[in-house]
């Protein structure tokens, strides 16, 4: 094995502007798919943040009284998949407004008496999508004594379609980047491999087996992309240093907005169908040169 890599590293040596090249585009594909990835991860965080992890406001109407309480929890209960059920009543929920407002408020100071409906916080056991928590809100407001439920559905809708239609994009342009850095990666050593032509012939003359001949070539390809993956996470880290430092301190004041970078489990598999790309682009030229 050792044979083999030190075969590969010469021949990176002696190709040295072709495999910069390779690797090149190999880290620039990266590039573009580590960023979608990011974008994907941490919009993937804001959403479920947004969501409140499957929480939903049930408003009753202003005919409730407390003697329907056990009655309207039974029946919210029976839609089923619940984990947590809280009433908070009109009272209540017009002590945590004066909290979170200030006191000097003048929107405080014109209330009269309480503009607040009762309510129920739930919070559903388990979800997949937003689809799912539809349902689920569609069910509870059948009952009627509830007025309406609420789940962020308005932006949260409009944010998932634009999510949605950004992850076909990124779909097509990783695509398109894929094959870019196949074709170049199965050129690169193509063109090695004429470079060392009359050395593969005499290797088949003396006996030398096609695993022994192409072992050096899918080496080189798996460097090639193990290069040149780290090399794209390494841009995209120091881009991400740059721009989410910036990001941050501009919205902190606003709204609260943690941008995190890949988690250890994507950039192992960026890394691992990094290095497979370069090995598949040497399989295909190969394939077509030793037929």
């Amino acid at each position: 094995m050792s044979h083999f890599i030190k075969k590969a590293l010469s021949d990176i040596r002696l190709n040295r502007f072709l495999n910069l090249v390779t690797i090149f585009t190999i880290s620039l594909s990266i590039l573009v798919v580590s960023v979608f990835m990011l974008f994907f991860e941490n919009a993937g965080r804001v959403i479920e943040a947004w969501n409140q992890g499957g929480r939903a406001m049930v408003y009753l109407k202003d005919n409730f009284t407390k003697d329907m309480l056990l009655e309207i929890k039974e029946k919210i209960n029976n839609v089923g998949n619940i984990q947590e059920m809280v009433f908070i009543s009109k009272d209540e929920a017009l002590d945590r407004l004066r909290k979170e407002v200030s006191p000097n408020s003048a929107f405080l100071k014109t209330l009269q008496g309480n503009p607040l409906p009762n309510a129920f916080e739930i919070k559903m056991k388990s979800y997949n999508n937003i689809e799912e928590v539809e349902t689920f809100a569609k069910k509870i407001k059948e009952i009627e004594i509830v007025e309406d439920v609420e789940y962020g559905q308005g932006w949260l809708g409009k944010f998932l379609k634009i999510f949605n239609l950004f992850k076909i994009t990124g779909y097509a342009m990783c695509g398109l980047f894929f094959l870019i850095a196949l074709f170049i990666t199965s050129n690169t050593v193509r063109l090695a491999f004429y470079s060392r032509k009359i050395e593969v012939e005499v290797m088949r003359l003396v006996g030398a087996t096609e695993t022994f001949i192409k072992a050096p070539f899918y080496m080189e390809g798996i460097l090639q992309g193990f290069i040149g993956g780290i090399l794209g996470l390494v841009i995209l880290l120091v881009a991400y240093l740059m721009i989410s430092s910036g990001i941050t301190q501009g919205l902190s004041s606003y709204i609260y907005f943690d941008i995190r970078f890949l988690s250890i489990k994507t950039i192992i598999l960026i890394i691992l169908v990094s290095t497979f790309l370069g090995w598949f682009g040497c399989y295909l030229s190969l394939k077509q040169i030793l037929k």
